[in-house]
């Protein structure tokens, strides 16, 4: 299984403790946890959730990254934040998977994949695969629509 990141150079580790402090959407702070994608563009549309809207003030140090594993997540049911925040502590505690995966809301179609660090399988993970990103690149205005006054033909 290919999973994907989005995320600034210093957080590329795969070791959960940039959840540690704030926690994540479906994970408590306190807990170790890494985020992932089952798709690039939703490793993407999660990121940029989180960007300030002047493309000025984004960091320029983001990377898309990706690893893969032969491990299969489990699925973790369907409910609110509340419900899968229990639900993904109590996996994290029993670490009875490496990987569990959460519907995403952002992208129904795709998964955000949690993996657990604390998993003895986690060792085994490689390290990600990155390439600089820039969202100021890749969502400028085409040179068509830049220059579009606005006015029907």
């Amino acid at each position: 299984m290919k999973l994907w990141r989005l995320t600034r150079v210093p957080f590329t580790a795969l070791d959960g403790k940039g959840a540690l402090d704030k926690g994540t959407r479906y994970a408590s702070p306190g807990r170790s946890v890494v985020s992932l994608a089952s798709e690039a563009g939703l490793a993407v549309l999660v990121a940029l959730r989180y960007q300030p809207p002047d493309f000025s003030e984004h960091p320029d140090d983001l990377v898309l990254g990706w690893t893969e594993t032969d491990a299969m997540p489990d699925r973790v049911p369907a409910g609110d934040d509340d419900a899968i925040r229990a639900f993904v502590g109590q996996w994290l505690d029993e670490r009875r998977s490496l990987l569990a995966a959460v519907q995403s809301r952002v992208l129904p179609e795709a998964d955000v994949i949690l993996m657990n660090p604390m998993h003895p399988d986690a060792a085994r993970v490689p390290p990600l695969v990155t390439r600089p990103f820039s969202f100021a690149e890749c969502l400028h205005l085409p040179p068509m629509l830049a220059s579009y006054s606005g006015e029907s033909a």
